[in-house]
């Protein structure tokens, strides 16, 4: 066999192999998810939970709310100052509040709200667990008959799927106001004719659709955070390897799911 053969052959053997390890790993984050959810039929369960699932709430929303506001501020600056400079040039300059609404509520206020909770509180996720699991506590909580899934992960994921849509209100409040403020110092536009604008931008399918994918992108962030730190082997090295890929797999799979929820709901373009 040639050499060229030998190679081309080895190629594929590390392509295949890489293919059945994100599809073992795809598998294992659905599974855990399911496992996890599957406990909201219990409403026991649930109130023998809730400090630890108010305890993840407060550290996914309270915590997360100054940088999540802040993000959402410059959020309504750029829109409106991007906008309002193209609009300008047509004499349009009047509806970008309009324009800052609607894609501050359906589209930006989610994802940055997703990016946000991602590098912040799915990282910590990943770490917590990926200590605990190199540290061998997942273990002795399987050979104490505790599920990890009920113990760890449902918390979790309950707090991030209420607390992202919440976070989302927030920003989105925070950007049409910062996109007001440029629109009156920036593109002479009254107050009350922004609000008049924003207003009409501000549907219901707008709306329900930022917060669906808000829910959407809090079970993302939790379940994937979570199973990279209970799949984390490799002592130190590994917890900050879960760590990075946790980050990077939900910043990927927001993106993901942002496009389709927008098809889902809006359907062709034209």
């Amino acid at each position: 066999m040639s050499m060229l053969a030998v190679r081309a052959r080895a190629g594929l053997s590390a392509v295949g192999g890489y293919l059945i390890d994100r599809t073992l790993h795809s598998g294992y984050a659905l599974i855990l998810g399911w496992r996890a959810l599957r406990w909201l039929r219990s409403p026991a369960q649930l109130w023998k939970r809730r400090h630890m699932i108010l305890r993840q709430m407060f550290v996914a929303g309270v915590q997360s709310l100054p940088v999540t506001l802040v993000v959402g501020l410059f959020i309504g600056f750029l829109l409106a100052y991007s906008a309002g400079i193209e609009l300008a040039r047509y004499g349009q300059q009047a509806v970008v509040g309009q324009l800052v609404a609607a894609a501050v509520v359906r589209e930006f206020g989610p994802f940055m709200t997703g990016l946000i909770l991602a590098a912040n509180v799915g990282s910590s996720m990943a770490a917590e667990l990926g200590t605990m699991k190199v540290s061998e506590e997942i273990d002795a909580l399987e050979v104490m008959s505790i599920d990890p899934a009920r113990f760890l992960v449902l918390p979790r994921t309950i707090a991030m799927a209420v607390m992202t849509p919440v976070l989302t209100v927030f920003n989105d409040a925070v950007a049409i106001v910062g996109g007001g403020i440029i629109a009156n110092t920036q593109l002479q536009l009254t107050w009350g004719k922004y609000y008049q604008n924003v207003l009409e931008g501000l549907t219901v399918k707008a709306i329900y659709t930022g917060l669906t994918k808000a829910v959407v992108f809090g079970l993302i962030i939790a379940i994937v955070s979570c199973a990279e730190g209970l799949r984390t082997e490799g002592g130190a090295v590994g917890v900050g390897r879960a760590t990075r890929t946790s980050v990077i797999r939900c910043y990927v799979l927001i993106l993901v799911f942002g496009y389709f929820g927008t098809v889902i709901f809006y359907g062709r373009a034209v």
